[in-house]
């Protein structure tokens, strides 16, 4: 559908109104615009309100007819809730959005942040690992997050039961960011209602969900890339062979970031996911100093690429005019369909794989994805719906 559009002349900015930010929320939150969706738009049209107004025709040319996008009632209900709660919106290009996460090519457009967000302009590391931990994963899981505020840096983890309470809890004095998987106000699991509280009032919490959202299965994995993405490592205490703690730092793989695991006996299945890790080449922790050796030089590293897109955002340039002369893009998407599977692929090997180009594979995937046939994954895969 984008073949006849026009970008706009300046780059995508953040919102700087209250009207600005609603109608981020309203795109994000229309039916089957993700991310990566909502991103293309932005670089299509400059800002959401243009976005939205071409929507309804976007969905036509991808075969979804009486298209409506998420309601400026519904939006400014959810903008209201997060001011009620005492959260604040966070938009992708801001200051105080993380620069590390803004990087991704699935970044989320918004946040929504409780608590203290200077906390995201600090070197973060993560801690994660098993729910039903053992006793020496709880105690390793403290002993670290106490050891990295101790030196400096702010303990990310996912508020989960287990590796990641106990991480929370004892970085709660020196500096902690909670991921959430549903509303920044809804605190999953209920027992840690008052740490969730605690992490508010004295850390941060943070979400890409809508206010109130109770927390669904498949939040947890696009939770999951955000715990990665704002930190420079992903350090794994207790995991068995298919958990989520796996998930988290086969995403920071894909996303360049430093991964390390806490080796276990061989016959804990808690530690079998961590001795994997150790196997194909994550460095081996067993203190603080480790985590901090393998970061040593890498401050240098961040604050060089954060001057380096700072600068890149200030000289931006307007993403390339659609090639009007594109030819059968009903025909692209049909090979898309053809090579596409319920197993997720990465979208720069589909690419790869039908000897097109990103600039005509994007919009016929953007097509696609609002029609409902295809869904994006975190990493910048890609899969048939099922």
């Amino acid at each position: 559908m984008f073949e006849d559009t026009h970008p706009s002349t300046h780059p995508p900015l953040p919102p700087t109104t209250e009207d600005d930010r609603i109608s981020w929320l309203r795109l994000l939150r229309s039916r089957r615009v993700g991310p990566s969706t909502f991103h293309r738009l932005m670089q299509e049209h400059g800002n959401a309100q243009v976005a939205l107004e071409t929507l309804p025709e976007v969905a036509r040319n991808a075969g979804v007819n009486a298209y409506v996008p998420c309601t400026l009632e519904a939006a400014e209900m959810e903008y209201a809730a997060g001011m009620r709660a005492g959260a604040r919106l966070i938009c992708w290009g801001e200051t105080d959005y993380p620069v590390a996460l803004s990087q991704l090519t699935d970044a989320p457009p918004l946040l929504w942040a409780l608590g203290e967000p200077g906390l995201l302009q600090k070197r973060r590391v993560a801690i994660v690992g098993a729910r039903n931990a053992s006793s020496l994963g709880l105690r390793m899981a403290r002993a670290l997050a106490h050891e990295l505020t101790e030196g400096g840096f702010v303990v990310v983890s996912g508020l989960a039961r287990g590796v990641d309470t106990a991480a929370h809890k004892a970085a709660l004095d020196g500096g902690t960011i909670a991921v959430m998987a549903g509303g920044v106000d809804v605190i999953y699991p209920a027992e840690n209602t008052h740490l969730g509280q605690d992490i508010a009032a004295r850390g941060l919490c943070i979400s890409e969900q809508p206010i109130g959202q109770t927390p669904q299965a498949r939040h947890f994995p696009t939770r999951n890339r955000i715990i990665s993405g704002i930190s420079e490592a992903v350090v794994v205490v207790e995991a068995a062979a298919k958990s989520g703690s796996l998930i988290t730092a086969r995403t920071a793989l894909d996303q360049g970031r430093e991964v390390l695991a806490v080796p276990g006996h061989p016959f804990d299945a808690r530690a079998s996911g961590c001795n994997m890790l150790i196997r194909d080449g994550a460095r081996l922790v067993r203190s603080g100093t480790d985590i901090a050796e393998a970061l040593q030089g890498q401050q240098d590293l961040a604050l060089r690429s954060q001057t380096e897109n700072q600068t890149a955002h200030s000289n931006a340039q307007p993403p390339p005019r659609p090639n009007t002369a594109r030819q059968q893009p009903d025909a692209l998407r049909r090979l898309i369909l053809d090579h596409l599977s319920p197993s997720p692929l990465a979208e720069d090997q589909l690419i790869r794989d039908l000897a097109s180009s990103a600039a005509q594979m994007t919009p016929a995937l953007t097509d696609l994805e609002i029609s409902g046939r295809i869904i994006r994954h975190p990493g910048g895969l890609v899969s048939l719906a099922h």
